[in-house]
C-alpha cells in the first residue's frame, strides 16, 4: 500500500501526465453527463418500463451496458459509440478487398487520416439508419405514447434523429480528444466507462436478491466475488499472454554494412496468444441476432418456433454453443487478416535479422504463420470459454442476469484490456522520469551522473 501511494505521488509530480489525466477525467465526466440528458419531447418519468426491460440482461441489457445506460434513458447519447465501432469494423474488412483502402493503409500518417475520415462519414450513415429505428422501437419496448409530449410526427422525429446523430459524433470527438490530449485509447475508455457505470447497480441488485430474499445470504455473495476476481485474473493472463520467437541480428560493421559471420544481439518477436482481442466476440455477437430474426420470419412453423425459443435467450444452451463456434471461427479469420506474417518476415530480412534455424524470407513467413496457427487454437478456446462464462455462472449460481454479464464476454475483456493499456501508458511516463511504475516490471531505473 505504501508503494502504491508513492507511485500516485510520483504521478502528480509529472506535469504533463497530471494534465493528461485531468483532461481524460474531465471529458469522461462530460460523456457521463450527456448519457443522462433525455431527448427533448420525451417525458423521463415514463421511461421506467424501458429501464426494467434493459436492466434484466438479455440482448437489450447488453446494448444498454455498452451505452452506459444511455439507451434506457432515451438519452442524446442513446446510440453510444457503437456506430463508430461498426464503421471501423466495416472499413477494416473492406480494406482486404478494396485496392484503394489497401493503398491508403500503406501511405503512413496521411493514409491513416484519410481512412479515419472515411470511417467518420460511414459512422454518420449508420447513425442515420439506426436513429429512426431506435425512436420507432421505443413504443415496442414499453414507452407509452403519452411519454412523447410532442407526438411522434416529423416535428419530433427529425430533430431527434439530428440530435442522436450529433450525440454519436460528439462522443466520437470526445474519444479522439482523449486519445490525443489525454491518456489511453479514448474510444475504448468511453465504452469501458459505460460498462463500469452499470456495475454498481448490477451488484446492488444481486446483493438485494441474495440477502433480503434469503437466497444464499452473504456467503454466496462472497463466493461470487471470489469467482469474479479469479475470472478477472484469467482474463488478464489471456490478454497479456505472448509466445516469444527468438530473433538473431547480424552485427553491423563500422562502415555500416552487415557482417553475416558475426552474431549480434538476440531479441524476440512477441506473438500474442489472443492477437484478435475482443473483435471475434463482437463479430459473433452481431451475427447472433440472425437466428432469432430467421425464426420470426419463419412464423409459427416448428423450425421458426425453435429458432425463436433457442436463440432469443443469451443464457440458453444452443445460443451459447453457436456463439462459441462463431468466436473460434472469427478468431482464426481476424488473426489471419491482422497479423501480417509475410510483412513481418520481409521486414526482418531487410533489417538483417533471422529466426535461428529458419531461412529468411518465405520459410520465415511460413514458420511464423505455423506458430500463429498453433497458438491461435488455444487462444480461441480460451476466448470462447470467457464469452460463454456469463451463461455458465448464471445457471450455476442462479444469479441476476445483469450481474452475470460481468463474469465474461465482451464487457469483461474490454474492461481488462483497457485497464492494462492505460496502466502501461502511465507506466511509460513514470519510467521515462525515473520513477517506479505501476507494474512489477516497472522497477526504478538507476541513473549515473546527474
Amino acid at each position: 500500500m505504501k508503494r502504491f501511494l508513492e507511485v500516485i505521488s510520483s504521478i502528480w509530480k509529472i506535469e504533463e501526465l497530471k494534465t493528461r489525466i485531468g483532461v481524460t477525467l474531465g471529458l469522461l465526466v462530460v460523456y457521463r453527463i450527456g448519457a443522462q440528458v433525455v431527448l427533448p419531447g420525451i417525458d423521463p418519468v415514463q421511461l421506467s418500463e424501458l429501464s426494467s426491460r434493459t436492466g434484466g440482461g438479455g440482448l437489450l441489457g447488453v446494448l444498454n451496458m455498452f451505452t452506459g445506460g444511455a439507451f434506457a434513458n432515451a438519452s442524446v447519447f442513446a446510440l453510444g459509440i457503437m456506430p463508430y465501432i461498426s464503421a471501423s469494423i466495416v472499413v477494416q474488412l473492406m480494406g482486404i478487398a478494396i485496392p484503394y483502402l489497401q493503398k491508403l493503409q500503406k501511405e503512413g500518417e496521411s493514409g491513416r487520416r484519410r481512412i479515419n475520415q472515411i470511417t467518420r462519414w460511414l459512422t454518420i450513415a449508420i447513425c442515420v439508419f439506426q436513429a429512426p429505428a431506435y425512436l420507432y422501437s421505443l413504443s415496442a419496448l414499453g414507452v407509452p405514447e403519452s411519454a412523447f409530449i410532442l407526438g411522434k410526427g416529423l416535428g419530433f422525429m427529425v430533430p431527434s434523429v439530428i440530435i442522436l446523430v450529433t450525440g454519436t459524433i460528439f462522443a466520437m470527438w470526445l474519444g479522439e480528444k482523449i486519445t490525443d490530449k489525454g491518456i489511453g485509447n479514448g474510444i475504448s475508455l468511453l465504452i469501458t466507462v459505460g460498462i463500469v457505470a452499470t456495475l454498481p447497480m448490477s451488484f446492488a441488485q444481486e446483493f438485494v436478491s441474495r440477502v433480503t430474499e434469503n437466497n444464499g445470504g452473504p456467503i454466496v455473495i462472497l463466493i461470487e466475488t471470489i469467482v469474479w476476481i479469479g475470472i478477472n485474473a484469467i482474463c488478464i493472463l489471456l490478454v497479456m499472454a505472448v509466445r516469444q520467437i527468438p530473433v538473431q541480428y547480424a552485427r553491423r560493421t563500422a562502415s555500416g554494412g552487415i557482417d553475416k559471420n558475426q552474431i549480434g544481439s538476440r531479441q524476440y518477436i512477441p506473438l500474442k496468444l489472443n492477437a484478435s482481442g475482443v473483435m471475434p466476440i463482437i463479430f459473433a455477437q452481431a451475427l447472433m441476432f440472425a437466428p432469432a430474426a430467421l425464426g420470426r420470419f419463419a412464423g409459427d412453423s416448428v423450425v421458426g418456433q425453435w429458432l425463436q425459443a433457442s436463440f432469443s435467450d443469451i443464457f440458453g444452451l444452443w445460443y451459447n454453443i453457436l456463439f462459441a463456434v462463431l468466436i473460434i471461427v472469427f478468431t482464426y479469420f481476424y488473426t489471419a487478416i491482422t497479423v501480417p506474417t509475410n510483412k513481418m518476415a520481409d521486414d526482418l530480412k531487410r533489417s538483417g535479422g533471422f529466426v535461428p534455424g529458419v531461412r529468411p524470407g518465405t520459410e520465415t513467413a511460413d514458420f511464423l504463420d505455423r506458430i500463429m496457427s498453433q497458438i491461435t487454437f488455444p487462444g480461441s478456446l480460451f476466448l470462447a470459454a470467457v464469452a460463454v462464462l456469463p451463461a455458465v455462472v448464471y445457471h450455476l449460481f442462479g444469479m441476476q442476469q445483469g450481474w452475470a454479464l460481468f463474469y465474461g464476454g465482451t464487457s469483461l475483456l474490454i474492461m481488462v484490456g483497457v485497464a492494462i493499456d492505460t496502466i502501461q501508458q502511465i507506466n511509460a511516463y513514470l519510467l521515462n522520469r525515473h520513477y517506479d511504475g505501476l507494474m512489477k516490471t516497472g522497477s526504478k531505473r538507476k541513473t549515473t551522473g546527474a
